[in-house]
């Protein structure tokens, strides 16, 4: 593939990297890292350069992973201390409706039975008197007699 000034793919693409590298190079930032003694004792050797570069690219993946990791489970934790937190509310919920009922049970029960009491003794005691005149008029006629 030719480009307006006839140069062919492969050669506008080394310009470009070319002119990258370039730039590159002659920044301020990159050119202090590029004094330190690391990256000149590195640019001697060659084969040291490869063994860091293929650390660094193959310690990223693990790391990578690791770093994944510690945020899932971050995040599966605060997802799973918000169910907990909620089966809490909901046995707590539940035992406070069981004894809730319980109490309404119990107060029927006992609002019933003082209820009987209260009709039992009023009609005992308002049928008591006249079992009393009954019970006098027969012995006065009994005495008469």
């Amino acid at each position: 593939m030719q480009h307006d000034s006839g140069e062919t793919e492969p050669q506008h693409s080394q310009g470009r990297w070319t002119k990258l590298l370039s730039r590159l190079y002659f920044n301020s930032e990159v050119a202090q890292v590029t004094k330190t003694r690391v990256v000149q004792h590195l640019s001697t050797h060659p084969f040291s350069a490869l063994t860091v570069m293929l650390f660094g690219a193959m310690a990223a993946l693990p790391v990578g992973l690791f770093i994944s990791f510690a945020l899932v489970t971050a995040l599966m934790l605060a997802i799973g201390f918000v169910f907990f937190e909620v089966f809490l509310l909901f046995a707590g919920g539940l035992t406070l409706l069981c004894v809730l009922s319980g109490l309404a049970l119990f107060s029927v029960v006992v609002s019933l039975i003082l209820s009987a009491f209260r009709v039992t003794i009023f009609n005992i005691l308002k049928y008591y008197p006249k079992q009393v005149e009954v019970r006098e008029k027969e012995s006065d006629s009994k005495l008469q007699d």
